[in-house]
């Protein structure tokens, strides 16, 4: 190895305290492995950028842990620095001398520049994404992106209202490029030694040698299985995953991952049904003839409602909703959690009470090619009238497809609004004048009718009319202004249509499609990141009280149809809420890891084993592990989970989402 010749200009600045700026040039496997070391120290670097800017949510991880966290974390920050420049270590590796040639370092070099900027950036990116779905991206974004409409105008939006992220970026990559510049093969431009039998042997070998550490840093070791995003469970509760994993990792470990994998945990089918079945049977009875109107809010946490968190700042916390407080008072309240972080698994969940268990949305994967129904679909064939209403661009997140799929016989969204004075420029039409055009809409369909509503201006960048600015108040959240004028919205909504006939006879649920970002350490925790509202609400029936029964979005198809007396069969991976003797509880599934609330227990659950357990009722911050603790209800908890998760798989997969 040989050091380069030092320009006059390089030695002035090793005079003045700059050697470690010195331009290193050695043999090929040297600069490779130093680049290559390079790029996974600033991918580790970059989980502590991602710490810091998020330190708030992880602001209750013991030190001795974060430790931990950072020191598992190297592995997957390897696999993923060697599966991105897996090209680039072929072509350093390849052991013929043209890869010494100036014109091919060049190439390679472009590769490498030009993919660990993209792993990079992809870290960075979510550093902010994380806030609102509290995981790691994965492959499914780019699914997302096709389907999810407006995102050329909201990426400008997220840069502008991020840009110290963007700024630390540009500076992060400028340092990194420094760095690696400085690793240069020695002898390029030059004729080379060695053309003989001994050269070739000698980088068959090192290549051989290099491709096997290569294929061992990406599978994580020497273990039975190579690590995945799951792997990362084993290290943290599911809530800190994302702190363990790197986007690059779970993108790339994510990628053509959607096929769902058969189980056979219990053998036989009545085995199976008698932990857990999600067929369902109506009871025969006077079928009710009434209206449903289903009304989704967008990202309305249940932290964000006064009337439901007396304890939070000595009880004076006023939250931000005060009509959907007045309306919980006269309905039928549950404390409900989500079964997913977005709108596009959430959705699914309350019209279909299909949830995602899986890194993509049910609806983004080939098994919503099968047969399915919903609510609207089970009550258009007993001859309702059935529509969906939401004011983004048509074509948002794939909803105007789904709902025409499952039974929905109208879509309303921004194009059959046609008054684009009432865009809000980013996302679609306020609330305020698409609640109403709802409302107009609603009273022109036949009776009996079953309508969806699906908010959307509580969503960044949380727009709110400027005639309400200085008159709604704000938070601690940015999302706090926007979720009061939701719901002003939501209020005006029922001021117009109690006066409108088919109010009296008309069943309203209203919920939310997921949380936002939490503030109170309740709702950044691993139970409190999914609670949302849930409530019932008849006008002058009494169907009101506050139940402390734990429901889940999956539950309101199968309630709904529960209080109208629906008589057939049906699929629904939920329960009747109003049923005080049946099993309730609540799934979802984030970073590979599925989590189960249960009889005041919070169980996490890798896919092969329990990796968490904690009482909520005692410890609501879930800090005390009580797996294999000799918890009494730890096998009857797996053992249900295990149920469901093999009925949802093996249903999916076989394409029976039909009650037979």
């Amino acid at each position: 190895m040989a050091r380069r010749k030092s320009s006059a200009g390089s030695k002035k600045g090793r005079k003045k305290g700059f050697k470690w700026m010195a331009v290193y040039r050695g043999n090929i496997h040297l600069v490779l492995f130093l680049r290559l070391l390079t790029v996974t120290v600033f991918l580790f670097l970059s989980r502590a950028v991602f710490y810091v800017f998020n330190l708030k949510y992880f602001a209750n991880v013991p030190s001795h842990e974060e430790l931990m966290i950072f020191f598992h974390g190297t592995r997957f920050d390897i696999a993923a620095i060697l599966m991105v420049n897996l090209p680039f270590i072929a072509m350093y590796l390849l052991p013929f001398k043209f890869r010494e040639k100036k014109a091919y370092l060049v190439v390679a070099d472009i590769w490498f520049y030009i993919a660990n900027t993209l792993a990079l950036l992809m870290n960075f990116v979510d550093i902010i994404y994380f806030r609102f779905t509290l995981k790691r991206v994965t492959a499914d974004i780019f699914t997302y992106l096709q389907v999810g409409g407006d995102f050329d105008k909201l990426l400008p939006q997220f840069m502008k209202d991020f840009w110290y992220i963007l700024v630390t970026f540009i500076i992060y990559i400028a340092l990194m490029i420094l760095v690696v510049s400085r690793f240069r093969v020695a002898g390029t431009g030059q004729k080379l030694k060695g053309g003989n039998f001994s050269y070739y042997l000698f980088n068959v070998f090192m290549a051989l040698v290099f491709a096997g550490f290569t294929v061992i840093g990406i599978r994580g070791g020497l273990q039975l299985r190579p690590i995945n995003v799951v792997t990362a469970a084993r290290y943290t509760t599911a809530r800190n995953v994302p702190l363990v994993l790197n986007t690059p990792f779970s993108i790339l470990r994510t990628w053509n991952n959607e096929k769902l994998p058969t189980i056979h945990w219990f053998r036989t089918e009545s085995e199976l049904e008698k932990l857990y079945n999600p067929a369902h049977q109506g009871k025969a009875g006077n079928f009710k003839r009434m209206n449903v109107m289903i009304i989704i809010m967008e990202s309305f946490s249940r932290e964000h409602i006064g009337l439901l968190n007396h304890d939070l700042e000595n009880g004076r916390y006023q939250g931000f909703t005060p009509f959907m407080d007045s309306l919980i008072r006269h309905s039928l309240y549950f404390d409900a959690y989500a079964n997913g972080k977005t709108s596009i698994q959430g959705i699914p969940a309350v019209l279909s009470s299909i949830p995602s268990l899986m890194y993509e949305s049910f609806i983004q994967t080939s098994y919503a090619s099968g047969k399915f129904t919903s609510i609207g679909g089970l009550l258009k064939a007993k001859g309702y009238s059935t529509a969906f209403f939401h004011g983004g661009s048509n074509g948002t997140m794939g909803f105007d497809s789904y709902t025409h799929y499952v039974g929905f016989d109208k879509y309303y969204g921004r194009n059959e609004y046609h008054n684009e004075a009432d865009y809000d420029g980013k996302w679609g039409i306020r609330d305020e004048q698409f609640f109403q055009y709802a409302a107009r809409e609603i009273n022109g369909m036949g009776q009996p009718f079953c309508a969806a509503f699906f908010s959307l201006s509580s969503h960044h960048p949380y727009y709110v009319p400027p005639k309400y600015i200085n008159v709604l108040r704000t938070g601690n959240l940015p999302i706090q202004q926007s979720i009061m004028y939701a719901d002003l919205s939501l209020a005006e909504f029922f001021h117009t249509v109690q006066h409108m006939p088919w109010y009296k006879n008309t069943l309203f649920v209203i919920t939310a499609d997921h949380t936002s970002e939490g503030y109170y350490p309740f709702y950044q925790s691993g139970a409190g990141q999914y609670a949302v509202p849930l409530l019932f609400f008849r006008p002058g029936e009494e169907l009101k009280g506050m139940s402390k029964t734990i429901a889940q979005q999956t539950d309101i198809m199968p309630t709904v149809l529960s209080y109208l007396g629906y008589e057939g069969k049906y699929l629904a991976f939920g329960t009747n809420l109003l049923d005080t003797l049946g099993i309730h509880f609540s799934v979802h599934y984030n970073s590979g890891v599925y989590g189960m609330m249960k009889d005041n227990c919070l169980i996490e659950f890798d896919g092969m084993k329990s990796t968490h357990l904690f009482d909520l009722a005692t410890d609501p911050m879930q800090k005390h592990n009580l797996l294999n603790q000799g918890n009494a209800e730890q096998e009857k908890l797996e053992l249900f989970l295990k149920a469901f998760i093999q009925q949802y798989n093996n249903r999916l997969i076989e394409n029976r989402l039909i009650a037979e």
